[in-house]
């Protein structure tokens, strides 16, 4: 049973993984598309907090993806700089 429980979160962090270079392909997509479209109105109102981060748990998948395989020390590395901030 644990040996199907660490399956199942190797593969949900492989699925976050994955979705989050997804979202950054997008996010450069639309910065390209942005670049060539005219400037957004300013807008007076502070824009909203950006959600809280679990940084420990993101850094214990990413681990956990390298010790399984599923990631290269390099995009460890990228993954951990990323989440840090750094």
């Amino acid at each position: 049973m644990p040996r199907m429980l660490r399956r199942a979160a190797v593969l949900g962090a492989t699925a976050k993984v994955a979705s989050n270079r997804g979202q950054a392909n997008a996010e450069a997509a639309q910065q390209q598309d942005a670049a060539a479209a005219p400037p957004p109105p300013v807008q007076d109102e502070a824009p909203a907090a950006a959600p809280a981060q679990d940084t420990y748990g993101d850094l214990m998948k990413l681990k956990e993806l390298l010790d399984a395989g599923a990631l290269t020390q390099a995009e460890f590395d990228a993954q951990k700089q990323k989440i840090l901030g750094a």
